[in-house]
């Protein structure tokens, strides 16, 4: 099986990020904000942000390449989330553009990443592994790889399944879409078309007001697998689980690239009342996250 080391190294080598980035989603800017669970997602889950009560939340909205682009540049895009909660301990949500993910093996990942950086080898990769061409199919549909407006206007999806257990132990096993509440209606009268121009248009749009996602929830019901990042919950229970409120754009709290002490978002990191499930993409990324770390500054910690 492929190692975290070899795959970071793979990765790396595809990109070739300036020393001390992020392997994937290497540029990014950080906001602050809040989240507050509806009544209905409290009633599913013990955990501490789950209470109804306003969380303080860390985000970060970057572009997937691992090497700082301009964002002009067609990308899949990411938010990543991390709800604080009161007693230190934090829960992060890793989302990306793409509605499904393309495979259950580590090792092809790191493959189909490496022909996206090579498109004339691309068509032939989806022919040595036409399991994946659905995902890809879907993207397409969801506009995963594209140039948007704003973050504010973009839904993003973390792929994999939590279990989300109540006070007296019973687990509902849930999916996130995090979607966006702004629309064409509510762009700004400004055009931004520098090499920055989502941050840009981001410092713009919270001059105006704060930033609002949803927080929706796919309930798995029967036959639907929790246990594989590829896996499809046609017909599942959808509910609204809270919104996440953007109000101001932070400092980078990593002191920029090679700090010693890097900000990480890891789909791993729960809080008592989630469970991790056994899909092999999420467990793997908590190796790659540590060696990816490893690999950003001195005495970094996860």
């Amino acid at each position: 099986m492929l190692s975290p080391e070899q795959a970071i190294d793979r990765i790396r080598a595809a990109f070739q990020p300036p020393p001390g980035y992020r392997s994937l989603h290497s540029k990014g800017r950080f906001y602050k904000g809040t989240f507050t669970a509806t009544p209905e997602a409290s009633a599913l889950g013990s955990a501490g942000h789950l209470d109804g009560a306003p969380h303080e939340v860390l985000v970060r909205w970057s572009n997937a390449a691992g090497t700082p682009r301009a964002d002009a540049k067609p990308d899949i895009r990411g938010m990543a989330v991390k709800f604080r909660l009161p007693d230190g301990s934090a829960t992060d949500l890793l989302g990306q553009t793409s509605p499904r993910f393309p495979t259950d093996s580590p090792e092809e990942f790191v493959a189909l990443t490496e022909a996206s950086e090579r498109p004339i080898t691309l068509p032939l990769f989806l022919a040595m592994h036409p399991r994946m061409v659905g995902s890809l199919v879907a993207s397409t549909k969801a506009k995963a790889v594209g140039s948007p407006v704003s973050f504010a206007e973009v839904t993003f999806y973390p792929i994999h399944a939590y279990g989300w257990l109540t006070e007296d132990g019973t687990r509902t096993w849930v999916r996130y879409i995090l979607r966006a509440t702004a629309t064409k209606s509510d762009r700004l009268d400004s055009t931004f078309d520098g090499r920055d121009r989502l941050g840009e248009e981001m410092a713009a749009r919270l001059d105006r007001g704060p930033v609002t996602h949803e927080v929706w929830i796919q309930v798995a019901g029967a036959g639907h697998d929790p246990h594989s990042a590829t896996s499809v919950w046609k017909g599942c229970r959808e509910l609204l689980a809270g919104r996440i409120v953007v109000t101001a754009e932070v400092p980078d709290p990593e002191g920029g690239p090679g700090s010693a002490t890097p900000t990480v978002f890891d789909p791993t990191r729960v809080v008592d009342g989630i469970e991790l499930s056994d899909d092999p993409i999420l467990q793997y990324r908590r190796g790659a996250y540590s060696e990816s770390v490893a690999r950003r500054g001195p005495g970094a910690d996860r």
